[in-house]
């Protein structure tokens, strides 16, 4: 295994090639009766002045890839929140919001755009990883809780509030990938009209 990673090295390859021109010398008659240190020393000599071996960089998952996970991530949420019985408010503010993350996460040009910001797939990762069903358990664990020790603050109020955050927080995030698609056309136009005489 050892053996075979030279044969295919770098190093390797510049030798032979410097060995090459030893062996050229010699049957032109410059290396004389020489021609066997003349050949080893110019193979010795290609392989120092190769460059060394780059390990190859780490496979890291495509940015798409990554979206496809938090997609599947997000097919299970919605199927807890189905689950979940939660007042009317909190009902319409969560439906926003997931609507706004299925239209981000929905299959096409926009996970494209969005795949090439980290920091956007970050922000849709937590939204659906952390962020929504924290804020759902927590109003449900809060709301039994309640029940013991009456005349606090509803839970609705706190779950409501978290989810209008959370869709402003989505609402930012698709304004970011329009405002970079409008710079994208705008800078189309300018090369169009640069280049039209």
């Amino acid at each position: 295994m050892a053996i075979s990673r030279y044969v295919e090295s770098r190093k390797n390859i510049a030798g032979c090639a410097g060995g090459l021109t030893g062996l050229v010398l010699t049957f032109t008659g410059v290396a004389g009766p020489y021609w066997p240190v003349v050949v080893a020393g110019l193979y010795g000599v290609g392989a120092l002045v190769a460059p060394p071996e780059r390990p190859a960089p780490p496979a890291f998952p495509d940015p798409s890839a990554r979206l496809d996970e938090v997609r599947a991530d997000f097919g299970r949420l919605r199927e807890y929140l189905a689950d979940v019985d939660l007042p009317p408010t909190a009902t319409d503010r969560l439906t926003g919001l997931t609507d706004m993350l299925a239209a981000l996460l929905d299959p096409g040009w926009v996970t494209e755009i969005l795949a090439q910001d980290p920091d956007a797939v970050h922000t849709l990762s937590r939204a659906v990883r952390q962020d929504v069903p924290e804020a759902v358990d927590v109003y449900v664990r809060t709301r039994w809780w309640t029940r013991l020790t009456p005349g606090q603050v509803p839970p609705e109020q706190h779950l409501v509030r978290q989810l209008e955050l959370l869709h402003a927080e989505a609402e930012r995030l698709a304004r970011g990938l329009r405002e970079t698609e409008a710079r994208r056309q705008e800078s189309h136009t300018r090369y169009l009209e640069d280049r039209s005489p």
